[in-house]
């Protein structure tokens, strides 16, 4: 890899250098890109179109390809881990966009995991230290989780302003009650399904996991939330974390044992939990828990659904599709069908909709200049469709376009698309 470009697209001061003299050049800890992933790329460039980063600046850095090249040059020795390394990596939403075009089948989600995990020892300061915490110890601990939740009310006016915005408010009943252990369909079940209650989406977007419930029962299937789950791991896999995230991961592949299928219901959730097997590199259980594993929206489309006989009353819906369903599970057109099921609702396409939002995990908060431009362009885009409705089936997404239609001035209503079936229930008297 020719050096001096990615030094000169760096921001000053930092520069890509190649390894010290007498030191070997590497990795820090056991996560990395594995070499041979890494040659499966070709440096063809079809991935450039579809990187969110690279439209926006125009920088071989900041696209797949040169990530890639960083990840190589490190590989072969012939650079080392640094701040100008830790930057490439930074910038990248992992929106998974590149995969999904990708010829040669490049997995570059868990290469950009690895790549992360190499740099995450060089992080410095109070703030580090908190996100490794946070991502580490925090994460994993539902009654840590609660304790946040509980406090984010009090916390809320000493956030920072972006973060303040974004964050919805909580319930302080939906910290301290949990949903039921299991519940059972009026006739004969058609099976028994888990559901993963996630961390955000159980804390701040309750009536999801509710709405989630009473879908699933209606449509004949018992559901049990198994108490022992913990969060499915994605953001510590994302950020670094790769210990924590598999520590995460058995703790799931435990809980969810005995089960027909695993539902999720938010996208980046079920994306990650479906690549536990490759996680867990092919631990016992951990690869028959992925087959399991099924997003909401994937599984209704999949096994049926006994349609509405009444609209939800909300006319025009713009559907968002996030990162995570369309780019890494190549959930598309089940959406799209679920929702043309419920009588009276009009689905309207948002124009670029496969483009990221800017939400992706932690990146509206570590990001805020890449993040700010990929929301108000996710929120021009959408309000150009004339909805006053947005369906959203990953949590991170809504509260990132429910805060940019906010900063337009706009009256909008962001909702999962199971929100709306269950409003069409509802509505046609099959309340459960």
């Amino acid at each position: 890899m020719n050096q001096e470009p990615l030094g000169a697209a760096m921001p000053e001061g930092v520069r890509f250098v190649g390894p010290a003299t007498g030191s070997k050049p590497g990795w820090h800890g056991d996560d990395h890109p594995d070499t041979d992933d890494i040659a499966t790329c070709v440096a063809c460039g079809l991935c450039l179109p579809h990187c969110p980063t690279y439209q926006l600046t125009q920088e071989e850095t900041a696209s797949p390809r040169g990530r890639i090249a960083a990840m190589r040059a490190i590989d072969e020795g012939r650079a080392q881990v640094g701040a100008a390394f830790m930057s490439i990596t930074d910038l990248c939403l992992s929106c998974r966009a590149c995969e999904d075009v990708c010829p040669s089948n490049v997995p570059f989600g868990r290469m950009i995991e690895g790549a992360r995990a190499q740099v995450e020892p060089l992080r410095q300061g109070a703030a580090s230290r908190a996100r490794a915490f946070g991502l580490t110890s925090v994460i994993r601990r539902n009654w840590l989780l609660d304790a946040v939740a509980a406090l984010a009310p009090l916390a809320k006016p000493l956030l920072p302003k972006r973060v303040k915005r974004l964050v919805p408010r909580s319930s302080l009943n939906d910290v301290f009650t949990r949903l039921p252990r299991s519940v059972e369909p009026a006739e004969s079940p058609r099976g028994t399904v888990a559901l993963l209650r996630g961390c955000v989406q159980d804390r701040w977007f309750r009536d999801v996991n509710e709405a989630t419930l009473r879908v699933l029962v209606r449509n004949g299937w018992r559901v049990v939330v198994p108490p022992q789950q913990v969060c499915c791991g994605a953001l510590s896999a994302h950020y670094g974390h790769g210990a924590a995230a598999r520590d995460m991961a058995r703790t799931n592949i435990a809980a969810f044992d005995g089960v027909d299928f695993i539902i999720v219901n938010s996208a980046g959730c079920s994306a990650h939990v479906k690549e536990y097997g490759e996680l867990l590199g092919g631990e016992l259980r951990a690869g028959d828990t992925s087959r399991k594993v099924r997003d909401l929206l994937e599984f209704l489309a999949e096994q049926g659904i006994e349609p509405p006989t009444r609209d939800a009353n909300v006319g025009r819906v713009a559907y968002h599709d996030p990162c995570h369903a369309t780019h890494a599970q190549g959930i598309r057109a089940q959406p799209r069908e679920l929702l043309s099921r419920i009588p009276g609702l009009d689905i309207v396409e948002i124009p670029d909709g496969d483009t990221c939002c800017g939400a992706a995990g932690l990146y509206n908060v570590l990001q805020p200049a890449m993040s700010d431009e990929l929301g108000r362009n996710k929120a021009d885009a959408i309000a150009a469709t004339g909805a006053r409705v947005i369906a959203s089936a990953n949590p991170g997404c809504s509260m990132q376009i429910a805060a940019y239609m906010r900063e337009r001035g706009e009256d909008v209503e962001v909702l999962h698309p199971v929100q709306l079936l269950d409003r069409a229930y509802r509505a046609s008297g099959w309340a459960t």
